[in-house]
């Protein structure tokens, strides 16, 4: 493959390199800022040799190659832009130039993520030991008193009693303001003093006396909107007090202020509201989920797909946080189910297709949707004939539906496909493995019934 060849044809069909204000990569994809999405050739783009699809998202244009072409392909294509030092144009911060092109409910889609994704390998973590610890007990695996067992349970629990805490510090950083405070904050919400909120029960709940005020003595441990909310007013404050503060004493006078300040305001306003706001979301997903669960499945096993292509499938880590410390998380199974029905009906285009090309994207893009990642079968196969993405939507249904009528929920958030059957214990792992097959098999078959115009070339 000739890389250079192929970031040279690149350039002139996004436009010429005046039309694309920042580029950067990930994994497997290029991620341009554009600024005329119009003056992009998207057929020809597609048809470069190495190209897996194309698509707009997230105010940004993404060129899918893979892993270990894509940044191959980078450096003569940063080269072409007149990039030699990092992966931007000077002058240009590639977030901020991508979220010039998003709506406002877009960029809260992507900031929830932003404060969310770096986490997710801590809650993946205690999600699988979770799921060890179930294993081990349901089959007596060793002393349910024993040391073994107290251990895995501290593990297993760890990152949700300080959940605030890493919540804190990542939300700190995506506000602009310092994270380390953010953290403190976090500290605050979850202290020894406060009543641990997982241990709480039917306990009288402690109040304490705030000039006629009574202020019950309730932790934060494992809640998500009571820290997000905080931090936020935290980070307002810090950066209004630093424009007033004179710098020789910054130091001292900024971290002081913005703590005290947040901290009364965590524990007497913001933190009870926003544990009520939590509650009240968990209280309307359960309604919904308790009272038609196969329809409810049926539904958001459908449409999840649909929710990818805007990018506000991002914003749902907040929620999940927050079911996981209350029932479980029975949102994931759904997502999954929706994600293996892309990988099925791509899996279909593949056996039926005589193009060479699609077949290139069609089987790899099918795996990759299987462990949870859809991108490149949706972008480079399914959306672009239409209607194996409709067989997708039709199988994600299917699974959904057996899914939340089995009752199945993780101990995690963000791993879906066959990964995912590490969150699950008992017999909800069996069911789980039975979605996977209705919603894969389902779409499967809805796209060869469905069908499809065939390419030229």
């Amino acid at each position: 493959m000739d890389y250079k060849d192929i970031a040279q044809k690149l350039v002139p069909l996004l436009g010429g390199k005046d039309n694309v204000v920042s580029a950067t990569h990930c994994a497997t994809r290029l991620r341009l800022v554009i600024s005329d999405e119009s003056q992009v050739d998207q057929s020809a783009i597609e048809e470069l040799d190495g190209v897996k699809g194309a698509f707009s998202s997230s105010g940004q244009y993404q060129i899918i190659f893979g892993t270990g072409v894509v940044n191959k392909v980078f450096q003569p294509f940063a080269k072409e832009l007149g990039i030699e030092q990092g992966e931007q144009k000077e002058g240009v911060d590639h977030k901020e130039a991508a979220k010039q092109n998003m709506n406002p409910f877009a960029r809260f889609a992507r900031m929830l993520s932003n404060i969310f994704v770096p986490i997710i390998p801590a809650i993946v973590a205690s999600g699988m030991l979770m799921g060890l610890l179930g294993l081990m007990k349901a089959y007596e695996w060793g002393d349910p008193d024993g040391a073994i067992f107290t251990m895995l349970d501290m593990f297993s629990s760890a990152a949700f009693i300080i959940l605030p805490i890493l919540i804190g510090f990542s939300a700190a950083r995506e506000f602009g303001a310092t994270p380390y405070l953010g953290a403190v904050i976090g500290g605050i919400m979850t202290h020894p003093a406060l009543l641990n909120a997982w241990n709480a029960g039917s306990a009288e709940i402690p109040t304490m006396d705030f000039f006629g005020f009574s202020i019950e003595m309730l932790g934060y441990q494992g809640t998500v909107i009571p820290v997000l909310l905080t931090v936020y007013i935290m980070s307002v404050l810090e950066k209004n007090i630093r424009k007033v503060v004179p710098g020789v004493i910054d130091l001292l006078v900024t971290p002081f202020l913005t703590v005290i300040l947040t901290g009364f305001a965590a524990l007497l306003v913001v933190g009870p509201a926003g544990r009520l706001l939590g509650s009240g979301i968990t209280t309307v997903l359960d309604m919904v989920y308790g009272t038609a669960q196969g329809l409810a499945g049926l539904v958001f096993g459908g449409t999840y797909s649909l929710i990818v292509l805007t990018g506000v499938h991002h914003s749902f880590h907040a929620i999940e946080a927050e079911l996981l410390t209350k029932a479980g998380n029975y949102l994931l199974p759904i997502w999954a189910m929706a994600n293996v029905a892309q990988g099925g009906a791509g899996l279909a285009v593949f056996f039926r297709t005589k193009n060479k090309k699609t077949k290139e994207i069609a089987l790899p893009g099918a795996v990759s949707a299987f462990l949870g990642v859809t991108e490149p079968v949706i972008f480079g196969v399914n959306l672009k004939h239409r209607r194996p993405f409709i067989g997708a939507m039709i199988g994600g249904a299917l699974g959904g539906f057996y899914v939340t009528f089995t009752g199945v929920i993780a101990n995690g958030i963000g791993l879906t496909g066959l990964p995912m059957i590490a969150l699950t214990t008992g017999s909800d792992t069996l069911n789980y493995i039975i979605g996977l097959v209705i919603a894969i098999g389902g779409a499967f078959l809805a796209t060869l019934l469905l069908g499809w115009k065939e390419e030229k070339k």
